[in-house]
């Protein structure tokens, strides 16, 4: 399984999509400042995932969420999150 991902820095409020084959690894490495891109904005809270069977999918899907209706979509997708 693949997994895309959305990260909330509780640093800056803002979010980070993300895409990997092992997200409760990848989660830790971005929780202890080990991601480059990350590394300032840590702590993280993990706020949505989707799981894929394949690499290409989940590519896919990363760069989809990270477009202007991507962002729309998990505006939409988490809005009781966002609003309280």
């Amino acid at each position: 399984m693949y997994y895309t991902y959305v990260l909330r820095s509780k640093k800056d409020r803002k979010l980070y999509t993300g895409f990997t084959e092992n997200l409760k690894l990848r989660f830790e490495q971005h929780q202890k400042g080990l991601v480059e891109s990350t590394k300032l904005r840590w702590p993280f809270e993990l706020i949505y995932y989707e799981a894929c069977l394949s690499k290409k999918d989940a590519t896919h899907r990363e760069k989809y969420l990270k477009t202007t209706y991507g962002k729309r979509y998990l505006k939409s997708r988490l809005k009781s999150y966002f609003t309280g």
